[in-house]
This record gives structure tokens, C-alpha cells and sequence, in this order.
């Protein structure tokens, strides 16, 4: 595969030195490992999933989210036959990540190895559909900032249901609402064992400090994809001016508000908490029940925040150029949209691989 400087600039057809152009190079980080992701996605280092089966599930996601460019893309590279005894429950899978990741169960999972898909290929093809569920909806924002139009969606933009199930798999607590507390979380899929990873690998995993962390061992087993991801993931959260960071955690919060993703909520409700020193305002957010629109009853600003990372976060997107007008309106300059854009369609990709990996519990 011959692969692009940034397929996403060529796709919103952005024009080097325009506003966007220049928001983008300020937060060079993010853009630089958004296009790691998706080298190191499909740069293939196992045989059992191969190139053509990568490029059908993702052109197939791309299209589910009326990303048209994006599929096509995809599509250019050849597909695999989408019936075949292989490939057929990898697209059920894919289905259910994009659209109702909350509705997981480990049986999705099994389904999976039922039909001889290792833990290391299942792993890659939950990152390859996160990813392209982030991609496309970075791509939406991308092409709206930059005055280019995007399909149409008439999904509702409400809150989404979530787990209310008592225990977990194992047994354990689990969280029924949301909450600011923190929580646990465990995998469907067994975690790599550490000795498993080679000292280089293991090198990686305390650069980030994700040693301990079953989630992040678990992501392990496709490691250069786990590297670019949280590469990825600092660049659009943990860099200088733009938007205050408080607001970046908040467009975390919604987009797991829509997804029903407790444990990202808990973790990123509890970060704006802190660093807004608005407790009651995102306790608000947290309270909203599904079907309910997640702005209620919050400031002007966050309300547009909260509004435009919602209609960022559903299936297909709904993002408009009036979503983007009302941010204008309380002051946030392109850089700070597309900061907000960036933390929202990032949970796109985290929540999808939360919900369906594993499951959050009660300490």
C-alpha cells in the first residue's frame, strides 16, 4: 500500500495555509500519529488478517458513517469477498461497533475465535474499527471547518442507554450509572502477560505507563497500533493554548454520554470536574437520562460545546456548519474547534474499544 503524507488533509481538501491548514500544523502532534494510526493499521504484521480484509471492513464502516470519500478510499485498494466463513462475523462485529457498541457482550468475542480469528487479529480488528470510527468523524469536522460539505444525518442527538446489569461477567460490582468515581475495568479477551512482550515492547509500555494496566496490555497485542493510538491521544489532549483543556475533557464526556461508556465518562467527568471547578455543571451532564438532549441546563458556551461534540458523536454523524456557527458565536476561534472536534472524535474510538473489550466494575 502505497501510503499518503495525511489522507485527511487530501480529503477535506484542505489547502496548505489555510486557517484549518494552520490549526492542523499547530497541533501537528495529533495529525502527525492520526496518520501513524492508520500506517501502522495497515501495514500488515500478521498473515492471518490480511490487507483486502482490513480495506473491506474499513471501506464497510466508513460507508456506515456516510464518510463517502473515506469508503471509497478504502475501496481503492481492494476488498475481500464479505461472505466468506472468515470475514462475514468480522463485519457483524464491525456492525455492532459502529452503530451499538454498548450492546456488546463477550459472546461477540467468541463468535470470533469460533470461526478462527486469534486474540491478536481480534484486537487489530477492534482498533481498525475505532480507528475508522474516530477517522471518519475527524474527517466530518475536518471538511465543515474548512466551508466543504458532508452527508446529511437525521439521527437524534440524545443521550444513549448504558449497562445497568448489576455484576459483571466475572461477578464483580458493576457500575449501574454514571459517575465520577473511579472504577476498575477488566477484559473480555485475555490481557498479554507482560513477560510475553519483549524488553524493547516492554520499554514502550512504561514509556506510557501502561505496564500494569490490563486494558492497555490487552491493546498490546497489536503494539505499534497501541503506540500511535496514545500518541494520538496526547497530541489532542495534552498540548499548549487552544482550547482549555477543562473543554476538551468535557467533549470527551459527551461523546461517552451518547455511547452509554461509563468507565470513559468516570475518567474524563472527573477531569473537567477538576480542572473546571464546576462540579454541579458536569454532575448535570452525568445525570442525563437516555433520549434526552446532554446541553440542558448548562452555560451558553458549553452548551455549544456539549451540542456539537453530541452531534460529533452519534451514528452517522450529525455535525452541521450550525453547530459550527454557535461556537463562533461564543468566541472559539478555528484552532479551539478544532480542538473540541479532535477530543470528541477521539472518543469515538476509545469508548467503541471499552465497551466491547471488557467491561468497568466497582473497586
Amino acid at each position: 500500500m502505497a501510503f499518503t503524507q495525511d489522507i485527511l488533509s487530501e480529503l477535506a481538501e484542505i489547502a496548505p495555509g489555510s486557517p484549518v491548514a494552520q490549526a492542523r500544523d499547530t497541533r501537528d502532534a495529533a495529525t502527525q500519529h492520526a496518520q501513524g494510526s492508520y500506517q501502522a493499521l495497515f501495514d500488515i504484521q500478521e498473515d492471518a488478517f490480511t490487507a483486502d480484509e482490513r480495506y473491506s471492513v474499513a471501506a464497510k464502516v466508513a460507508k456506515w458513517h456516510n464518510a463517502n470519500e473515506l469508503a471509497a478510499h478504502y475501496a481503492g485498494f481492494g476488498l475481500a469477498d464479505p461472505t466468506s466463513a472468515r470475514l462475514t462475523p468480522a463485519l457483524e462485529f464491525a456492525r455492532l461497533l459502529t452503530f451499538s457498541p454498548v450492546k456488546a457482550t463477550p459472546q461477540a468475542l467468541n463468535t470470533l475465535v469460533a470461526a478462527g480469528w486469534k486474540k491478536e487479529s481480534i484486537v487489530t480488528l477492534a482498533q481498525l474499527v475505532a480507528f475508522v470510527s474516530f477517522q471518519s468523524r475527524l474527517l466530518a469536522g475536518l471538511r465543515l471547518l474548512n466551508g466543504k460539505t458532508v452527508a446529511d444525518s437525521d439521527i437524534p442527538v440524545v443521550a444513549g442507554v448504558w449497562h445497568t446489569n448489576a455484576k459483571t461477567q466475572s461477578g464483580k460490582t458493576a457500575p449501574v450509572q454514571f459517575t465520577q468515581q473511579e472504577l476498575g475495568w477488566e477484559p473480555w479477551l485475555a490481557a498479554k502477560p507482560l513477560a510475553e512482550f519483549t524488553p524493547d515492547e516492554q520499554a514502550i509500555l512504561a514509556k506510557f505507563g501502561h505496564t500494569d494496566s490490563d486494558y492497555f496490555r490487552l491493546l498490546g497485542r497489536n503494539l505499534p497500533v497501541l503506540e500511535q493510538r496514545t500518541l494520538t491521544d496526547k497530541g489532542i489532549f495534552y498540548t499548549p493554548g487552544g482550547l482549555p483543556r477543562a473543554e476538551r475533557e468535557l467533549a470527551a464526556t459527551a461523546a461517552s454520554k451518547i455511547n452509554g461508556c461509563i468507565y470513559c465518562a468516570s475518567v474524563h467527568a472527573r477531569k473537567t470536574s477538576q480542572l473546571s471547578k464546576d462540579d454541579n455543571a458536569v454532575e448535570t451532564l452525568l445525570a442525563v437520562q437516555p433520549g434526552e438532549i446532554l446541553s440542558e441546563r448548562q452555560s451558553a458556551r458549553w452548551q455549544a460545546e456539549i451540542d456539537a461534540a453530541a452531534a460529533l458523536s452519534v451514528t452517522p454523524p450529525a455535525l452541521t456548519v450550525a453547530h459550527l456557527e454557535k461556537l463562533n458565536a461564543q468566541g472559539l476561534d478555528t484552532l479551539q474547534q478544532l480542538d473540541l472536534i479532535q477530543s470528541a472524535a477521539f472518543f469515538a474510538w476509545a469508548n467503541r474499544l471499552m465497551l466491547t473489550l471488557g467491561e468497568p466494575y466497582l473497586p
